[in-house]
């Protein structure tokens, strides 16, 4: 298996398994990180998502070899991995309800950087770096970097980034946003898992709603002064508020069933 997928008590962990190719992504890897997307969103019992990778690298992007055969067999159906994989995927990545979060080791480097960014917090390791590569192989950007970078950069950054394929560093990625946390290298899954458990841990319903108000952020501060308003009504009348409130005032530590 090129990806694998466990859940329990409300945590689901999705692998890349191709350690041996530095998780480079081929086509039956995409198809399978997909289904596993796809599980972890309908099972109700997921809280948070953790995306983690075997091996010294987190992924470094497409898988070339397999490109090749593509654009040897017709170029003109080589790049409809981007519509039938790369999309659907880093879509159902930045659909996930819950909290997600990525353990980067090592190499991140173009489709690979995409999906980490789709995340919510990533921690990465002192020897972690990152890449869009794209231009190196006189092509453009997938995975939704010209999108992601611009958010978190602005477009000169990005784009200098995109035109230059430059690596960033660990610590150039924590001073530039793009990573939530930089630890040492033996104890990025670690970190991350123990992250991803507190996170499932938590307020799930409050997290589904921080999370939508985020993403519609853009329309402005009217629409989301209004978005917040319905956001608070309906997590004041839920289960989690009133049992946290109370273990506040009890001086307890709340428990929280997602509701």
């Amino acid at each position: 298996m090129t990806v694998t997928i466990d859940i329990a008590d409300g945590l689901a962990i999705l692998t890349l398994a191709r350690a041996q190719a530095h998780n480079a992504l081929d086509a039956a890897t995409k198809v399978a990180f997909l289904e596993a997307v796809t599980t972890a969103a309908a099972d109700p019992s997921v809280r948070a998502v953790l995306l983690t990778a075997e091996g010294k690298n987190f992924c470094v992007g497409q898988d070339l070899a397999e490109h090749v055969t593509a654009l040897e067999s017709d170029p003109s159906t080589a790049m409809n991995t981007v519509a039938e994989h790369y999309n659907p995927l880093v879509r159902a990545l930045a659909a996930l309800r819950v909290p997600v979060v990525s353990a980067v080791p090592g190499a991140c480097v173009g489709a690979g950087w995409g999906l980490v960014l789709a995340t919510d917090i990533r921690i990465a390791g002192r020897k972690t770096s990152f890449a869009t590569a794209f231009s190196g192989i006189a092509l453009a950007s997938d995975s939704g970097l010209s999108y992601s970078l611009v958010q978190r950069l602005g477009a000169d950054r990005a784009r200098a980034l995109l035109l230059l394929g430059e690596k960033v560093g660990a610590q150039q990625a924590l001073d530039w946003g793009l990573v939530h946390r930089v630890v040492d290298d033996e104890d990025v899954v670690d970190v991350a898992r123990e992250t991803a458990r507190a996170l499932s841990e938590g307020p799930t319903a409050a997290y589904r709603e921080i999370k939508s108000l985020v993403a519609a952020s853009a329309d402005g501060l009217d629409a989301a002064l209004d978005r917040e308003l319905h956001a608070q009504v309906r997590l004041g009348a839920g289960v989690d508020h009133r049992a946290a409130v109370s273990a506040f005032l009890a001086k307890e530590e709340p428990v929280f069933v997602g509701s």
